[in-house]
């Protein structure tokens, strides 16, 4: 496993298996986040499977599949609301990571300057320096 912590309340991560789950809790996080759709790449564990794990180790699930390179504004707001009313800590997962972290960036753009959460980004692993007009513009509407 790859966890990549972004701030105390958030972590994530590459693709993970349902055997991985026991030590997600051990190590502390109440809340799976799964934004990664059932049969994207062939041979990918099934979201049932890895939900059937969270659920037998105490860790909340939340499925939210989204379209890699395609994040809607309706991803950002429904991801947002899943991280306000999820358990904390939380890991949020897809095939590399990346698609949390940008869900991430771009639903905390309203309240955070660009620049820092490209910095936290940064610091977990992912380079969303590309995104920065995207943050500026989420910025603007709120």
């Amino acid at each position: 496993m790859d966890i990549r912590k972004i701030d105390e309340t958030i972590a994530v991560a590459p693709q993970i298996q349902p055997e991985d789950v026991r030590e997600i809790a051990a190590l502390g996080y109440r809340t799976l986040i799964a934004n990664r759709p059932d049969q994207e790449e062939f041979g990918q564990p099934l979201m049932s499977d890895i939900e059937t794990a969270a659920r037998e180790h105490g860790v909340q699930w939340i499925y939210q599949p989204v379209e890699s390179g395609n994040i809607l504004d309706a991803d950002v707001a429904q991801f947002h609301q899943a991280v306000q009313s999820a358990e904390k800590p939380i890991l949020a997962f897809c095939r590399s990571g990346t698609r949390c972290c940008v869900l991430w960036a771009i639903s905390n753009a309203k309240d955070t300057p660009a620049d820092a959460l490209i910095i936290k980004a940064r610091h977990a692993g992912y380079d969303l320096s590309g995104l920065k007009p995207r943050l500026l513009q989420q910025a603007n509407q709120g």
